[in-house]
């Protein structure tokens, strides 16, 4: 029997273009909280960026690679396909005025099973999805953008994968990962975590369309919530036993994490939830300036210098 029972969505991770247009849309027009400027670990070329709650919690969260000149990527198979946010339900109305003042490309709002759905776009192109939840009762950031406080986005909601089929990727989640069915269909369903809700849900869709090219405007990989380093540690031992290729444990600084890709090819990570985006700054100056890990301190002046300057001001 699995032990292995993620506890929700820790956060999403995708590729962006322009780092500065990324604050300003993350930032501004959604009203997230920038809670932390680093760099990408593995190409410390290039920024970390972390948007959320107040807190940076786990699952509020949405970060970002900004290459400044990575080409456009490409939805299909094979691909977190969207990214959906929980947003209280008497909102959408404000969301969609708000969202084609500021000239957002955005949809009308439609019935989507039993959600009622505002898709938008970013300036690269990703897929967002504003979901009504009446439910939900985490708090909304309060900072810059001038999103009243009861129209705020609350965290993430759920993430879409687009698969060529279904049974493997459901096994998965189901069989190795403890999700239950919360809904299905012919050519698609719905995995809830724990006690389900908003943050709690995977939809997986299949489609028989060409794969996906990943790079700007697309999801780099979906991360998923465990309470601490031992469960992280139980958890990997037993993907490894059932034959998953997993990396070993590594130290993002923020949480411990694993990595391996599910069936249809979508890379997962597995986060824990401590120690948190105040480990190295104090809550209130979270996302203000850059941090790097100790073994990256060495060439901190080399970093700087390659990194663009951001438009963080009261971003944070």
């Amino acid at each position: 029997m699995t032990t292995l029972a993620p506890l929700g969505l820790h956060h999403v991770t995708a590729i962006a273009s322009d780092p500065g247009r990324n604050v300003e849309f993350y930032t501004r027009v959604l009203g997230l909280r920038l809670v932390k400027q680093t760099v990408n670990f593995d190409d410390p070329g290039t920024y970390h960026l972390y948007y959320g709650d107040e807190h940076g919690s786990p699952s509020s969260l949405i970060t970002f690679f900004p290459w400044k000149d990575v080409e456009r990527g490409r939805q299909g198979t094979g691909l977190a396909t969207s990214t959906a946010f929980s947003v209280p339900g008497s909102s959408l109305s404000f969301w969609h005025d708000r969202l084609r003042e500021l000239n957002v490309r955005v949809e009308a709002p439609v019935t989507r099973g039993d959600d009622e759905v505002l898709r938008l776009y970013d300036h690269d192109g990703m897929v967002l999805d504003l979901i009504a939840s009446d439910g939900d009762t985490r708090s909304g950031w309060d900072g810059v953008a001038s999103v009243p406080t009861e129209y705020a986005v609350r965290g993430l909601h759920s993430v879409t994968l687009t698969e060529t089929t279904l049974d493997a990727t459901a096994e998965l989640l189901t069989d190795r990962m403890s999700m239950t069915v919360a809904a299905d269909g012919a050519a698609s369903a719905r995995f809830a975590m724990a006690a389900g809700g908003a943050g709690a849900l995977v939809d997986v869709v299949t489609d028989r369309s060409d794969r996906g090219l990943q790079a700007g405007g697309t999801v780099h990989h979906v991360a998923f919530r465990a309470p601490d380093h031992e469960t992280l540690t139980a958890w990997r031992t037993e993907l490894v036993d059932s034959g998953a290729h997993v990396t070993e444990i590594l130290d993002r600084q923020y949480f411990q994490s694993i990595y391996f890709r599910e069936p249809g090819g979508v890379l997962f990570e597995i986060a824990t939830e401590a120690p948190g985006f105040d480990v190295d700054e104090p809550l209130l100056e979270l996302g203000r300036s850059l941090k790097l890990p100790p073994w990256l301190e060495p060439t901190r002046e080399q970093i700087e210098q390659n990194l663009p300057a951001l438009p963080v001001g009261d971003a944070s």
